[in-house]
């Protein structure tokens, strides 16, 4: 089994490089043909061997960069249309680099075209390159059979989502933890490549997980907010046994100061660039229902504190006329057909762009939520106040990773790790990934009415 982990592995990592070789490959093509000899008459450039080679291995550097920014290294791992998205995002970054790396050397704007067409012919071999190493993939490794333990909470959930990876998941079977541990590991023994652990009482949990890695089992483990906290601490060595440190407070004085020249930094260039956007898109809410362009609401930041957010109106004006809060759901009638559009693109949220360099919120950071919600999760987590100990954000962790109907449990560990595990790359990282999920649908779904709205941590 080690050696077969080992084996698919090595095989993902050798099929993403030549992926990667072989779009460097082509940029060194188009350098050869077209920019070079420009730079060469221009008498810019007249490089010997290692010349080219240092222009090429910066191209290789970045795009391996990007790569693994986005995850194109996980071929059968993360769906192929999601790494078909994520390499075509890492070729666009570096290719725009690329560009203005070469028009510096040139000293006046180079042409475009052939980058272009590079770009073109990279993306159109980048979707049939990873459907071939998908198919490959998924012919010589079969799905993982699975075995879900679990305890009160419904698994209807999770088995929705290991089924929407049917590729590569099986589930096998199931066992409730109250039939007893001793039948739990004689399920265990069975056909199973892998066990799910799936909120089951802490003891019954530790013990089953040193039981499957006692064996070379494989784990998927469910973690609750304790665990979330201990994985963000830091590892001491005071004295001859190791000690995790989980500390009182969220972010360091100088992590604050830094957070917060980025938000400056970053928000007065997104506002100058998505100027013309925010006027036409004020402009078609006018004109629709003759309604106000923007949408105040109260929410809470840093330690529960109170501010007005400001976004572009998506709903009616009366949409909430009955004075009850609630999150939008799938299919809501009350948003209009310019919010449908701006919702999916996420132009409704470029207004609190004015929030971040006011201080209100950060960059990046938790969703605000309203007052009267966060009442409503407190009363069945009083764990949610744990993701204000930082400035409520306008991208974020559980953004990213999640989706707009992701349970609020799932939310809160989603945002508790980023607390946790803090660091300004971090940041960078996550408004780099932003931008690939503004084109996923699924990322701005709707509330199902069926869809659990909270769980105690047990």
């Amino acid at each position: 089994m080690k050696r077969a982990e080992s084996l698919k592995r090595l095989i993902i990592l050798q099929l993403s490089m030549l992926g990667l070789l072989f779009h460097t490959v082509v940029y060194a093509f188009f350098w050869f043909r077209e920019y070079y000899p420009y730079l060469f008459r221009m008498g810019r450039v007249n490089f010997f061997f290692r010349g080219h080679v240092i222009i090429i291995l910066i191209y290789f550097v970045l795009l391996l960069f990007f790569a693994s920014t986005y995850g194109v290294l996980k071929v059968g791992y993360l769906k192929a249309g999601d790494v078909i998205i994520s390499e075509i995002f890492s070729l666009l970054f570096v290719n725009v680099i690329s560009y203005f790396q070469i028009s510096l050397m040139a000293n006046w704007i180079v042409k475009v075209r052939p980058m272009v067409l590079m770009t073109l012919l990279q993306a159109g071999c980048s979707v049939v390159w990873v459907l071939v190493c998908n198919a490959c993939y998924f012919k010589a490794f079969p799905p993982r059979r699975i075995l879900i333990v679990y305890g009160e909470r419904p698994i209807d959930d999770i088995v929705a989502k290991f089924e929407s990876r049917r590729e590569k998941y099986e589930i096998g079977g199931s066992i409730n933890i109250s039939e007893g541990l001793e039948a739990v590991k004689k399920k265990i023994e069975g056909d199973y490549g892998a066990v799910v652990l799936w909120d089951i009482p802490v003891a019954d949990r530790n013990y089953l997980l040193k039981y499957c890695y006692g064996r070379s089992v494989r784990i998927y483990m469910m973690p609750k907010i304790s665990d979330v906290l201990v994985k963000g601490s830091d590892q001491l060595h005071l004295f001859d046994t190791p000690i995790y440190l989980t500390r009182e407070y969220a972010l360091k004085a100088e992590q604050r100061a830094v957070k917060r020249l980025i938000d400056i930094v970053c928000s007065l260039l997104l506002l100058v660039i998505a100027s013309p956007f925010m006027l036409l898109t004020a402009i078609a809410i006018k004109v629709y229902d003759g309604g106000p362009v923007f949408y105040k609401q109260v929410r809470c930041t840093i330690g529960c504190r109170e501010f007005c957010i400001l976004k572009f109106r998506s709903m009616k004006v009366d949409a909430e006329k009955d004075g009850v809060a609630r999150l939008a759901a799938k299919h809501d009638s009350r948003i209009t057909p310019v919010g449908r559009l701006i919702r999916a693109t996420r132009i409704d949220e470029l207004p609190q762009l004015l929030n971040i360099l006011k201080g209100d919120m950060s960059f990046i950071g938790p969703r605000p939520e309203r007052p009267e919600i966060i009442a409503q999760y407190l009363e069945e987590m009083p764990e949610f106040a744990f993701r204000m100990k930082v400035k409520a954000g306008l991208a974020g962790y559980a953004q990213v990773y999640g989706k707009y109907n992701t349970t609020p449990y799932d939310k809160l560990k989603l945002d508790l790790t980023y607390i946790e595990q803090y660091s300004v790359w971090l940041d960078l990282k996550l408004m780099l990934l932003t931008l690939k999920i503004l084109i996923k649908p699924e990322s701005t779904e709707g509330v199902d009415s069926t869809q659990t709205t909270a769980m105690k941590d047990r």
